[in-house]
């Protein structure tokens, strides 16, 4: 539905998108993360048209933007991060705008504007002034002129910035509900949002996408060090001495504690090294008891940090 191949552009000499390439297919929700001035608002933008490509090819619904720009656009709806909503006029009045605009034929205007409002959840405030309205309602606005001309591909710039935690939950709910029915890319800074929406997720920095998959499979797949929680009946430094001479181990932590006959210790080690086993296998020869060991769940903001910073985090 959305395709990217060897996609570049530059700015003043500068490269901002180096030669990118993606596909999201039809009915996914993707989530598109990247740090500020990374790239990623530019590669919105070229997907929906607002910038050409330097090099290489974007295609929406089949659709060259470069070659038919007209049918590809006809196909995409796109709410930006500041959406450009007139204050001044009533919803029902800003959203006729809208169907003008999109060239939405006139016979169909009046049921695609009430499709679009009830799919938005604001057929209650059709007559409020817009300006008048929460921030909540507001956005809802703009997801509402992002789908009135009922596109396959929906580009979503931060929808829920601003928003009280009320309001997140309302949108995040209202996004989920056109999974399947639409092709939809989320970018947003709130990343358990993207945990909580998306399909998948792709992550950008300098310019190139530098992870793409479900978050389990990023927190895989990202390497590094990853970290085991290990509460035992150890002596600290007998514990930590033995450990260390594991290999795949590269540190071994022990976390403070009082009152309890269990040491608690953190133990970094490397992906894929079997070193896990080896620690029980450790415990077990070493006769101490074991309470628990456990590898904390991979978050999507550990695999962020971990992707988009040069040190381990």
């Amino acid at each position: 539905m959305i395709e990217l191949k060897n996609v570049t552009k530059k700015f003043g000499g500068r490269i901002v998108v180096d030669n990118i390439s993606f596909k999201v297919n039809k009915g996914e929700i993707v989530g598109f993360l990247g740090p500020n001035g990374a790239g990623k608002t530019t590669t919105m933008r070229m997907i929906t048209g607002f910038f050409p490509a330097g090099e290489g090819t974007v295609k929406v619904a089949g659709f060259d933007m470069s070659e038919n720009p007209i049918a590809a656009k006809e196909r995409i709806g796109y709410m930006p991060e500041n959406v450009p909503l007139y204050k001044e006029l009533d919803v029902m009045s800003y959203l006729k705008f809208v169907a003008r605009v999109k060239g939405v034929e006139k016979a169909k205007t009046g049921a695609m504007i009430s499709k679009a409002m009830e799919e938005a959840g604001i057929t209650e405030v059709k007559s409020r002034i817009i300006g008048r309205l929460s921030k909540g309602f507001r956005q809802r606005v703009g997801i509402a002129q992002a789908i009135l001309n009922d596109p396959d591909v929906l580009i979503l710039d931060e929808p829920t910035s601003g928003l009280d935690p009320k309001q997140i939950r309302e949108i995040r709910d209202l996004i989920k509900e056109m999974k399947g029915t639409r092709t939809i890319i989320l970018s947003t800074h709130i990343l358990p949002e993207v945990s909580m929406t998306c399909d998948k997720v792709m992550v950008i920095n300098e310019g190139k996408i530098v992870a793409e998959g479900r978050v389990d499979e990023l927190g895989r797949s990202s390497g590094g060090v990853s970290k085991v929680i290990v509460e035992v009946e150890a002596p600290k430094t007998t514990f930590i001495s033995e450990v260390k001479k594991i290999k795949g181990v590269e540190t071994v932590e022990a976390e403070p504690r009082e009152g309890s006959k269990y040491n608690l210790f953190t133990v970094g080690i490397e992906e894929n090294s079997g070193a896990v086993r080896d620690i029980l296998s450790k415990i077990i020869k070493n006769d101490w008891e074991l309470m628990e060991l456990k590898r904390p769940q991979v978050t999507l903001e550990d695999v962020f940090l971990k992707l988009v910073t040069k040190e381990d985090v």
